[in-house]
């Protein structure tokens, strides 16, 4: 039996206030991430992303070192987990939205790393764009609603495109395309993944305005992220793609030659 995630606030357990006001107020951003021996691959760019995020939402920047010390309370020992790190201020309301400083930081550590997708997935192409698209944040209403969908259509997940059929991104990932032995990125505003980095700079690939018409020029399709390294996408729409194991491989071994950072 999987116990209850692990939550603080500040490096403190959670509170009963800490989750009304969580419950309540959809201001915010967050990251998440595997940790494995208390390490995680792209820690470095999970901080840099917080630290942004709370500057532009919040105007003041995380201390660094508070923040990992907080990482590891959460785990508390925990050699495999799975670790989100939420930004938020009880300082910021409706009515009163105007605080600037360091925000207060939630960890939530969950027992064992979610289960990387085993088959290929099937997606539907929705007009999309999340709002601030380069933030993760934690407003989550107008994803949700693309997957639920997407499922009720048939489909496994939701692909973001523009009125013009742009490709950007999924609900909670990454996608990319493999053109022969070429590897592209779409070219669009989306959230830069943090596993998505992680395999450009290993494997490279240039990055293109991709639309829902180039999709016949493609040979395999694939989504990525802190959770699912890479998997691969049977069919956008009409648009079906070959499994093209030998290319997930690749891409999974790229995600695992990744150095662990210590948190």
């Amino acid at each position: 039996m999987k116990a209850e995630p692990r939550i603080l606030v500040d490096g403190r357990l959670a509170e009963a206030a800490d989750f009304r006001h969580q419950a309540l107020v959809n201001y915010g951003a967050y990251t998440s991430f595997r940790v494995e021996n208390g390490a995680a691959r792209g820690l470095g760019l999970h901080i840099a992303r917080l630290q942004a995020a709370a500057v532009e939402l919040f105007g003041e920047a995380l201390d660094e070192v508070e923040l990992r010390g907080w990482m590891r309370a959460a785990l508390e020992g925990r050699d495999q987990a799975f670790l989100r790190v939420s930004l938020f201020s009880p300082q910021v309301w409706p009515r009163e939205p105007t605080y600037v400083g360091r925000p207060s930081v939630m960890t939530a550590a969950f027992d064992a790393p979610p289960p990387l997708a085993e088959r290929p997935l099937a997606v539907q192409p929705q007009v999309h764009q999340r709002e601030a698209p380069h933030l993760k944040s934690v407003g989550t209403f107008g994803l949700m609603r693309a997957r639920r969908r997407a499922r009720a259509a048939g489909f496994d997940d939701a692909l973001f495109v523009d009125s013009e059929g742009v490709i950007s991104e999924g609900t909670l990932w990454n996608i990319g395309f493999w053109r022969g032995d070429q590897l592209v990125w779409p070219e669009a505003p989306m959230l830069e993944g943090v596993t998505q980095a992680l395999l450009r700079g290993a494997m490279g690939g240039t990055e293109e305005r991709v639309t829902l018409n180039d999709l016949g020029g493609f040979d395999a399709a694939f989504l990525c992220n802190s959770a699912t390294p890479a998997c691969a996408i049977s069919r956008i729409g009409d648009i079906g793609f070959a499994p093209a194991p030998e290319r997930i491989a690749a891409l999974e071994a790229a995600w695992l030659a990744a150095p662990p950072e210590l948190i």
